[in-house]
């Protein structure tokens, strides 16, 4: 699906497809395996599936090509390999493209920062078909509460009896309909509650944040790019 709006999205632009890879169903004039591919790109933006990162990464480093990531789910190893990559090749990875959800996660941050005893609880909702929980965005937006909570666990989904435990972040995951992608930040102390809440209305915002992640990567040095760095441009 992603694959087919960030086509539709890069025609839009003065930008010039060369290439499509899909492993499952590759769309007319594309190839099923990056070995395949007739034409060297500028850059390649991968919006497939974590399985596909020794594939891609392997590609991109012989080849000298600059990758963005927008894949979520990725394994340790599959980090690993990424992290490798970077120090060879720009690579732009980020859970999510959304300039909103990169504003969303500074402002977690510094709220984070304020009021470092509120607990602070991320609930993200996304459509029926979605494989990984939790979602990439979630993870980056604990991520983000973590850099003023350092070594704070990450508590998953919430049952049975026992109180809360201090500092903890929690993450809830909620899978239904076609929701392209809700993200709901809660923080809260004994006294007052902040709601801090993005909704993506479509799906396109995610590719048009990978396409300027791409322009960004263009005569850039090997390293490890993200959204941070978009909103500085």
């Amino acid at each position: 699906r992603m694959g087919r709006i960030l086509t539709e999205k890069i025609r839009e632009t003065e930008h010039i497809l060369v290439g499509a890879v899909d492993r499952f169903a590759p769309p007319e004039g594309g190839v099923n395996a990056f070995a395949a591919l007739r034409e060297k790109a500028d850059v390649v933006i991968d919006f497939s599936n974590h399985e596909g990162t020794a594939e891609l990464t392997e590609y991109a480093v012989r080849t000298g090509t600059p990758v963005v990531i927008a894949t979520t789910g990725h394994t340790e190893e599959e980090k690993r390999m990424i992290a490798a990559a970077a120090e060879k090749i720009p690579v732009f990875y980020s859970g999510n493209f959304s300039l909103g959800i990169a504003v969303l996660s500074d402002l977690v941050r510094r709220a984070a920062e304020v009021f470092p005893q509120a607990d602070i609880e991320i609930v993200e909702t996304h459509h029926n078909r979605k494989l990984d929980a939790p979602s990439g965005t979630a993870l980056m937006l604990a991520e983000a509460v973590g850099k003023a909570r350092p070594g704070a666990a990450v508590h998953c989904g919430r049952s049975g009896q026992g109180k809360r435990t201090p500092g903890e972040i929690g993450i809830q995951s909620v899978r239904m309909g076609n929701i392209a992608g809700i993200h709901e930040v809660m923080i809260s102390t004994d006294s007052e509650t902040i709601t801090l809440k993005h909704e993506a209305h479509d799906r396109g915002v995610f590719a048009d944040g990978a396409i300027r992640a791409a322009e960004l990567l263009a005569g850039r040095s090997a390293g490890r790019y993200d959204m941070k760095d978009l909103l500085k441009e």
